[in-house]
């Protein structure tokens, strides 16, 4: 990698070289690289410039719970890690104005405290609310891009933009206006209105979840979206368990047999390990039922 001297001379950011990132994703793969904690929002524009003008290719880290980290990773790792007050979130407001790495489950109190309909979308999310943007991240009960009115971001060249909602596109699991370079610094997040019935949906959600899924253990959350067939989604881990997959193992990795959507670690697996399982999956996926899984989780861009 290039010279990083110059990261000593931007104010509110830390500098960490070859650090151990296998706790920078919910997965837990062994990994290292260099790392940057980012803390305010003209750091990251300077940061950003000065990686643009010396060529050195960067990339973003959230909360890592919906991806594969490579054992060494080449390119310079970004954290963001702005204030934010929590007291914020304590009034009830039309629209909330947050920062990127504000955690969701931060907003999941909220919307219990005010009822906030539409803030059940996003329940049990394990991500920061830009990553969840980025992704259009949702559960069964909808969909987080449907309440986005702003977002703001900077790309590569340093340089703030704001996005209105007229801007904003979004498909399953997917943004369509985030260019490589860009990181998500702000979002301007609404509501539809308040109800009673939303703290219990959401209490009633979570219960359900640590149930269903194997929350207690490392995992991305889902591998695989699930498809479409007809107008029709075929939920992906159902047909995981349908041909027979559920505690399938490979290396340190098991397919979870509590949810065949979802792929523990539970040693020191790397992503080595990850890609051939993931895709031995699929294979037999398609062997048996003919049809093809695309993986919701996504490998770090270095």
């Amino acid at each position: 990698m290039a010279n990083l001297d110059f990261l000593n001379e931007i104010e509110d950011i830390e500098f960490f070289p070859d650090k151990d990132l296998s706790n920078f994703s919910t997965l837990k793969l062994k990994s290292h690289g260099n790392f940057v904690l980012v803390k305010t929002v003209n750091a990251l524009r300077q940061l950003l410039k000065k990686c643009n003008e010396k060529e050195i290719h960067y990339s973003i880290l959230g909360w890592g719970a919906n991806l594969l980290l490579p054992k060494q990773i080449e390119s310079l790792c970004l954290k963001l890690d702005f204030e934010f007050d929590k007291k914020y979130l304590s009034e009830l407001r039309e629209v909330y104005v947050l920062p990127g790495s504000v955690a969701l489950n931060q907003l999941t109190a909220c919307a219990i405290k005010f009822g906030l309909k539409g803030w059940e979308v996003f329940t049990g999310i394990p991500a920061s609310l830009a990553g969840a943007v980025f992704m259009n991240a949702g559960t069964n009960l909808g969909e987080i891009g449907e309440l986005v009115e702003e977002v703001k971001l900077v790309n590569s060249q340093g340089e703030l933009r704001i996005l209105s909602k007229d801007d904003l596109k979004f498909s399953y699991r997917k943004n369509h206006f985030v260019n490589d370079g860009d990181i998500i610094v702000e979002v301007s997040l609404s509501h539809k209105g308040q109800s009673e019935e939303i703290g219990p949906l959401i209490k009633d959600y979570l219960k359900k979840r640590s149930q269903n899924q194997p929350l207690d253990k490392r995992t991305c959350g889902c591998v695989y979206k699930n498809p479409v067939y007809a107008n029709a989604s075929c939920h992906a881990g159902q047909i995981i368990d349908i041909i027979g997959l559920k505690g399938l193992t490979l290396g340190d990795l098991r397919v979870s047999t509590v949810h065949g959507n979802f792929i523990e670690n539970f040693g020191e697996a790397d992503l080595e390990t990850m890609l051939p399982l993931i895709e031995a999956i699929q294979e037999e996926v398609k062997l048996q039922l003919g049809i093809d899984l695309e993986t919701e989780v996504r490998r770090f861009e270095d």
